[in-house]
């Protein structure tokens, strides 16, 4: 997305998800409402990478969480460093700046990767000429690992348990944006998917990566002056 018409692939393609400022409840750990979804959702809902039966790892408590400064999938070439985002004049997510087709955004209306909740990055998945950050998305697998590292220098380490393709029609935010289970931290990776289509210029589905929080490395502490 390094032109303007370019980058309208993503900003069109993330702006029907409907990422409302009241989203950020969704994205937090509160009390109340429906946002939050435990087990498979079914429907028109594609699953994919989430064998029956597969072991994984039990969660990690919730840290307190800082701003998030870079993600790393080693498991599909994944490293990119990561910038806050908000909400643009229509009320979606703010894509990363256009002329930075390898950053990831973090929605900073919402929880912070480590948090309770669930914490947002978004990424373009191509530019008019080549693959950007998220390119590779959608071949992330149940059990593969998500590592963030923070402004304080901890290091959260995440365990996928989900990978789904929304299409357009069917996008359900609170699904998306919601934790799975209360109390967890949690992480959605999103960029688009299906086709891309020119006639209404955007794509015809979203990939969601879901991770839940497994590990973590507090920031060593800092050391006292020399006399």
């Amino acid at each position: 997305m390094s032109s303007a018409r370019g980058s309208g692939r993503l900003v069109t393609g993330l702006a029907w998800a409907v990422l409302l400022l009241g989203l950020w409840l969704w994205g937090r750990d509160v009390s109340g409402g429906s946002g939050s979804t435990s087990g498979p959702i079914t429907g028109d809902i594609a699953a994919v990478g989430r064998p029956l039966g597969a072991p994984l790892p039990p969660a990690h408590d919730p840290l307190r969480g800082a701003a998030p400064q870079r993600v790393e999938i080693p498991s599909i070439g994944i490293a990119a460093p990561v910038v806050p985002r908000g909400l643009d004049a229509e009320g979606a997510v703010d894509p990363p700046p256009y002329n930075r087709p390898g950053t990831v955004g973090w929605f900073d209306g919402g929880a912070r990767p480590g948090e309770a909740g669930a914490a947002l990055l978004v990424g373009h998945v191509d530019t008019e000429s080549k693959p950007a950050v998220f390119y590779g998305l959608s071949a992330a697998r149940a059990g593969q690992q998500v590592k963030v590292t923070a402004a304080d220098g901890t290091v959260a380490e995440f365990t996928i348990d989900d990978v789904r393709v929304f299409p357009r029609s069917h996008f359900d935010a609170a699904t998306v944006y919601g934790p799975r289970q209360r109390g967890r931290a949690e992480l959605r990776l999103i960029t688009c998917g299906g086709t891309y289509d020119r006639r209404t210029k955007a794509y015809t589905a979203n990939v969601v990566v879901s991770a839940y929080l497994t590990d973590a490395r507090e920031a060593a502490p800092s050391k006292p002056p020399k006399p």
